[in-house]
């Protein structure tokens, strides 16, 4: 079986499409307003094979409580999206940059919410032991990636939204319910590894 960086960089290199919210709901509009850019950081601890996530402060305004990736908007002093994934991770759970090997990033995905998110994929390397910045994270814990890369652990599920029923991907694991835009990411990626 190939190590872990090559299985990595080979899902890099299939071919696929940007992913969004709307992937499952053919009768939702698309925003047409122009897109604000954000990055996320999948960091994959190199010792483990696992996916670091943090579970969103309940006192955000939005998504409080939501399981998701180290990232957010970027910032004008960003360099670019891997910038912004690597300050964002740093700020969220106190990561290293020296620690971050880059891959790469995934197709960018759209949020209902109006954001062109870009997946910036990563090996976390050597011991890091996570400090979430209290004001927006609660909580950071790990996911096997067997487990978040496997299609079969995925199920489409529904919600009210905006008064119609919205579709989207969740990925459960333990006490953690990831769904959203963060479980679409994953599902991106497992479609690649497969």
């Amino acid at each position: 079986m190939p190590d872990l960086t090559q299985r990595l960089q080979d899902a890099l290199s299939q071919s696929g499409d940007a992913s969004s919210d709307f992937d499952l709901n053919d009768d939702v509009r698309v925003p047409d307003h122009a897109l604000t850019a954000a990055s996320v950081l999948i960091g994959i601890r190199a010792e483990t094979e696992t996916v670091i996530l943090t579970k969103r402060s309940a006192r955000l305004k939005h998504h409080p409580g939501q399981i998701a990736f180290p990232g957010g908007k970027q910032d004008p002093g960003d360099a670019g999206p891997i910038d912004a994934a690597l300050r964002e991770a740093q700020e969220e759970i106190g990561l290293p940059r020296h620690q971050v090997d880059i891959l790469g990033a995934l197709p960018p995905h759209q949020t209902v919410t109006g954001y062109q998110v870009t997946p910036v994929l990563a090996l976390v390397n050597g011991g890091f032991d996570p400090t979430p910045e209290a004001g927006e994270v609660s909580e950071v814990f790990e996911v096997p990636l067997r487990h978040v890369t496997s299609p079969q652990m995925f199920q489409i599920e529904g919600r009210r939204w905006q008064g119609r029923k919205r579709h989207y991907y969740a990925v459960p694991y333990g006490p953690y319910y990831i769904w959203g835009a963060t479980a679409r990411i994953l599902r991106a990626l497992a479609e690649r590894m497969t």
